[in-house]
């Protein structure tokens, strides 16, 4: 009985240390991403005596909630696709670089900083250069007679749509440079063999096995930007026209009082948006890793 008993107890032992090792990162979740989940759910459909309530739902049918959700979606689109074109070139002409060249390697270092650079280290990097007395501002004003006030639009969506494609574009190199690195060689020797042209390589094999994978990440920078808050807040002193933008009216504004409760409102929106496109995100990657292993 003592012989059978030692491995019972050694192999329980073994499957609790993995739990006991994620117990930090389980931790670390709870407190800070299910817990205000959680919180934000609860308070859209709280009244002010803490009963039940859909008023607050009910808010968001309003034309400036309406609005705004439109204009965070164009933003969040627009962004996403031209980073993910942008960065997808990219990446491609790092995949070209032999892989322990110098260049290849920086290239892959400033994207790993420039994708994090963001918030308002960002704003205040576009509003020196092209703000009112901005470096390019100062420069065009000087040589071609153009004015030093600097430039209304970048205070507006195509200004945030050009901020939030900065910080895109590395990310989409980051994200979809393991796909690239994923073709095997073998693959186009075969295509090549077959009789098939670079054209048809790519057309044919190449693209149709890159396309969930691409989609994928282009379906994270729609989630990056339509999350962000830092950057537009700091460009934007003045205007919500975005549900970022929103929230922070409501929970702040000294005009119109008592939005809290419609601030959670759109968290909560926000919150469902993110949680369908991250669910296609995990479907396209677990399209992408089957080729990949």
């Amino acid at each position: 009985m003592a012989s059978t008993r030692a491995p019972r107890a050694g192999w329980r032992g073994t499957r609790l240390a993995p739990w006991l090792g994620l117990l930090p990162f389980l931790l670390y979740v709870a407190v800070f991403l299910v817990w205000p989940t959680l919180s934000v759910v609860a308070g859209a459909f709280r009244s002010e005596d803490g009963g039940f309530t859909l008023e607050r739902i009910r808010a968001l049918t309003d034309e400036t909630a309406i609005n705004a959700l439109k204009q965070s979606l164009y933003l969040s689109f627009a962004s996403a696709a031209t980073g993910a074109v942008l960065g997808a070139l990219l990446a491609y002409l790092i995949v070209t670089a032999p892989p322990n060249s110098l260049l290849r390697r920086t290239i892959t270092a400033i994207c790993g900083v420039l994708a994090q650079f963001g918030g308002v280290t960002l704003a205040f990097a576009w509003l020196a250069t092209l703000g009112f007395n901005g470096l390019l501002t100062n420069f065009l004003a000087d040589v071609f007679g153009a004015s030093d006030t600097g430039y209304s639009w970048l205070y507006e969506l195509p200004g945030l749509i050009l901020v939030y494609t900065y910080f895109q574009i590395p990310l989409m190199v980051i994200v979809f440079l393991p796909a690239l690195e994923g073709l095997r060689p073998q693959w186009r020797e075969a295509a090549v063999n077959l009789g098939a042209t670079t054209f048809q390589y790519w057309t044919k094999v190449a693209i149709p096995l890159l396309r969930p994978a691409f989609l994928g990440c282009a379906l994270l920078l729609f989630a990056n930007a339509f999350a962000a808050y830092a950057t537009a807040a700091a460009l934007i002193s003045q205007g919500s026209f975005i549900t970022p933008l929103l929230i922070r009216t409501a929970l702040t504004s000294e005009v119109v009082l008592g939005q809290k409760g419609l601030g959670f409102a759109l968290a909560l929106q926000m919150v469902v948006v993110v949680a369908i496109v991250m669910t296609a995100y995990a479907v396209l990657l677990r399209r992408t890793a089957r080729w990949m292993r």
